[in-house]
């Protein structure tokens, strides 16, 4: 809360200003600083932070203006009353857009950018020719300003500092939010964040409404300043290209660097405007763009944290967080159980059961009416040679794809009719083959994440603490800081572990876990497992490595080019012919 109490002190140290006695000169100049800051910022709570790049922001920014212009001159409505009206018009135009394009898988990156683009010119000719403009613009000449200062300037001023201070100050809440690291994760892999139990659809709405609102506000305060609204000037592409560059060169991953962008550029263009050199800045404008797309990517605040060295995280105590007595659990951990199996073998109730399960793709069979039953405690093996569905039945559960025919029943509940989300929260939590870690989010914040969205659904708060446990789990504790890409396979590995256990999976789904690792590392990955299953854990273990499946599993499942071949006990299953032939060929056979 220290951050959040200095943006309201230094807002409450900037409005003395007008009590100082300074020519108006600044303070309109610092009411276009503040202008640009709540643009870029309200920009980059979506396509900074979810990576969806919007060029439509003038659209957002219009409405606002249009819809102030309009209740003030025509309808007489008071001034400080249009301004929430325009922030929900703004809002309202950026929801139905988004209940539109956000449903649609393929409306991603450029296709994304340009349909934004597109609304903000419809909606220009659409004001444009209507009675909201018509043609001749609207003129709030009459508008009387707030007396909010000693001036109309100083009225100004405040308007924007305090519409710039609470922008800032949500773009910094949201940033430290769930939404905020939800949103983090949509942008460096969406799909995966969806499986994990990242209400994707949801965030990217919440962010795009906010940002639409907080473009309408000021969109609303800067149609009394310019007290003249034309569509030519407004619906625009300089809007949203100079919202792009302030936010890049200022840093899209950090709440404050559209802010410190908005103040560099807004004071260049000022610069070259006065001395006579209007063309001279727009060159520099766009020399400034090319500099920072090319040396520069993660803009002035980013290369700024990328030049610091990064901590080490302290060691947590080491805990399971399953329900139950925390020392008891804490004991657990510390020490491997033997490697017996587990007394799950004897339990019947079915947890997880796919019936006629059903999915092809380009024609393709990838699954040809599967049968299978994973009962509550075992450590169920999904064995088979390259090619014949073990990844597919995990992508199916996970709710990665959907099933083209069958029935996916987990606890009494059809996952083949829930997103993604909803079947990590309801308690499924996977792995990849391939890690797929979020590339710009910490090892800590890629643990926690899970924590806040899965099963678990914790607080922020304790989501960093169970992170931590389970970091220290998985013997990455002293990672807890860096960026995946400091991490080397085997720790890319456990750390997908260590983010699946985090959600408190009552099904855990291990997609080869164990590949691409030495055999000094399997044997520790090996003891992890079955620490995880002495925990309670009911997992559907695929894997390539047969001693790892010899050792851990209760039963195994063998599938080939989509069918189920055998099912048993592993050491009986890989005798039989037929599985024998699936992994050999008839020559072996």
């Amino acid at each position: 809360m220290r951050v959040f109490a200095a943006i309201l002190l230094a807002g409450a140290a900037l409005a003395t200003l007008p009590l100082l006695g300074l020519p108006l000169f600044y303070e309109s100049f610092l009411y276009l600083v503040f202008h640009w800051i709540i643009l870029a910022t309200s920009w980059n709570i979506l396509s900074g932070y979810s990576g969806y790049f919007s060029f439509g922001h003038g659209a957002f920014f219009g409405a606002g203006m249009y819809t102030t212009a309009t209740l003030a001159s025509r309808f007489d409505v008071p001034f400080l009353w249009t301004l929430p009206a325009a922030a929900l018009v703004a809002m309202l135009l950026g929801a139905g857009l988004g209940a539109v394009v956000f449903r649609a898988k393929q409306v991603r990156g450029e296709l994304f950018a340009l349909v934004t683009l597109a609304v903000t010119f419809v909606v220009g000719t659409i004001v444009l020719n209507t009675p909201i403009d018509g043609g001749p613009g609207v003129y709030l000449s009459g508008v009387p300003v707030p007396k909010i200062g000693p001036s109309a300037a100083s009225s100004f001023y405040l308007m924007g500092l305090a519409a710039a201070v609470a922008t800032i100050a949500i773009a910094w809440a949201i940033h430290r939010s769930r939404l905020g690291t939800g949103l983090f994760a949509i942008h460096d892999d969406e799909d995966v964040a969806e499986v994990l139990g990242v209400p994707t659809f949801g965030c990217k709405m919440a962010a795009f409404a906010v940002s639409c609102a907080l473009a309408g506000l000021a969109g609303g305060i800067h149609a009394l300043f310019v007290s003249y609204v034309t569509a030519g000037e407004t619906f625009s592409i300089t809007v949203p290209l100079t919202v792009v560059l302030m936010s890049v060169l200022g840093g899209t991953r950090h709440w404050a660097g559209p802010a410190v962008g908005a103040t560099i550029i807004t004071a260049l263009l000022y610069a070259f405007t006065a001395g006579n050199h209007a063309v001279a800045g727009k060159a520099v404008f766009g020399a400034v763009l090319i500099a920072v797309i090319l040396f520069m990517p993660g803009g002035v605040l980013g290369t700024l944290r990328a030049r610091r060295p990064r901590k080490g995280a302290l060691r947590a105590p080491s805990v399971l967080p399953a329900g139950g007595d925390a020392s008891n659990e804490a004991e657990e951990v510390a020490v491997p159980s033997a490697a017996t199996k587990s007394p799950a073998v004897a339990r019947t109730k079915v947890i997880l059961a796919a019936a006629g399960l059903s999915r092809s793709f380009s024609g393709v069979r990838a699954l040809d009416c599967v049968d299978i039953e994973v009962r509550e405690g075992e450590i169920l093996g999904l064995l088979g040679p390259n090619g014949s569905g073990k990844s597919t039945f995990i992508n199916l559960v996970s709710g990665h794809y959907k099933p083209d025919a069958g029935a996916l029943q987990f606890e009494g509940r059809d996952l083949a009719r829930l997103p993604a989300h909803r079947i990590a929260r309801a308690g499924v939590a996977r792995t990849y083959q391939i890690p797929r870690p979020f590339a710009h989010l910490t090892v800590l914040d890629n643990v926690a994440l899970t924590a806040m969205f899965g099963g678990a659904a914790l607080p922020r708060k304790e989501a960093v603490a169970e992170a931590r446990r389970w970091l220290d789990f998985t013997g990455l504790a002293d990672k807890a800081d860096a960026l995946p890409d400091d991490l080397n396979l085997h720790q890319r590995k456990f750390l997908e572990l260590a983010r699946a256990l985090a959600a408190r999976p009552r099904l855990l789904l291990l997609d080869e876990v164990l590949s691409g690792l030495t055999p000094g590392e399997i044997n520790g990955a090996i003891s992890l497992i079955r620490r995880i299953r002495d925990g309670g854990a009911t997992i559907v273990f695929v894997e390539h490595v047969m001693r790892a499946v010899m050792a851990l599993t209760d039963r195994i499942v063998v599938l080939d080019h989509g069918v189920v071949i055998a099912e048993g006990d592993a050491s009986a299953v890989m005798q039989q012919s037929a599985v024998v032939t699936a992994f050999l060929g008839k020559a072996h056979a």
